[in-house]
């Protein structure tokens, strides 16, 4: 893929902070999955856990997290992501479980993990990783581990009590759904929370 033009605004980004887009790729949850993890996070609150719990509607299974773009730049993404996920027929996943980053013993982010057509996923993270990166951003560093977060941690739990937690929430899964839409999303910080709206979108094809 060949975008000299976005290329050249990317270098340049960093000079301006006018007309910016905080923007991030992700597939979003269907209503039966999200009431099961609104669901998750009453039980998890009930065992005592405390959290400022994601609102469920925010709830996304993020592939990319881009930062600030140029609104001009916006088509190019989309059809940069369109191209990367060219001929990935819809995935076919369910939440499942329970985990934390970094760790029980530091814990910052709870989050929901993923089950299903994983390799299917990773394929979806890796082409868009690679075809962004071919016009100025940077790749992913850490491995790519597809997650929903449900909650973050204003100070760490006790480590025994969070990995009983975990432990207790291991089997839970919600039905499967299927993932046939990737999302351009732009996100605005509030003292209320993020506000999440979709810029654009590119649907799988079967």
């Amino acid at each position: 893929m060949n975008h000299p033009a976005l290329r050249k605004k990317i270098d340049n980004r960093k000079k301006t902070d006018a007309n910016k887009l905080r923007v991030f790729i992700a597939m979003k949850l269907p209503g039966p999955v999200v009431a099961k993890l609104g669901e998750v996070q009453k039980s998890l609150k009930n065992s005592g856990l405390k959290a400022k719990w994601t609102h469920t509607a925010n709830i996304h299974l993020t592939l990319k997290f881009l930062g600030d773009i140029d609104r001009a730049d916006l088509n190019a993404v989309t059809e940069i992501v369109g191209l990367a996920i060219k001929g990935i027929e819809p995935i076919r996943l369910s939440a499942k479980g329970i985990g934390v980053f970094p760790g029980v013993k530091q814990a910052r982010i709870l989050w929901t993990g993923i089950a299903g057509q994983t390799n299917l996923l990773a394929k979806m993270h890796e082409t868009i990783d690679t075809g962004l990166s071919e016009v100025g951003f940077l790749r992913d560093k850490r491995g790519f581990t597809g997650h929903l977060t449900i909650g973050r941690f204003k100070g760490s739990p006790h480590p025994d009590k969070l990995i009983d937690i975990i432990k207790k929430f291991n089997n839970m899964e919600s039905e499967p759904f299927v993932a046939d839409t990737v999302y351009v999303i732009k996100s605005d910080l509030t003292p209320s929370g993020s506000i999440y709206t979709d810029l654009a979108s590119v649907t799988l094809i079967e």
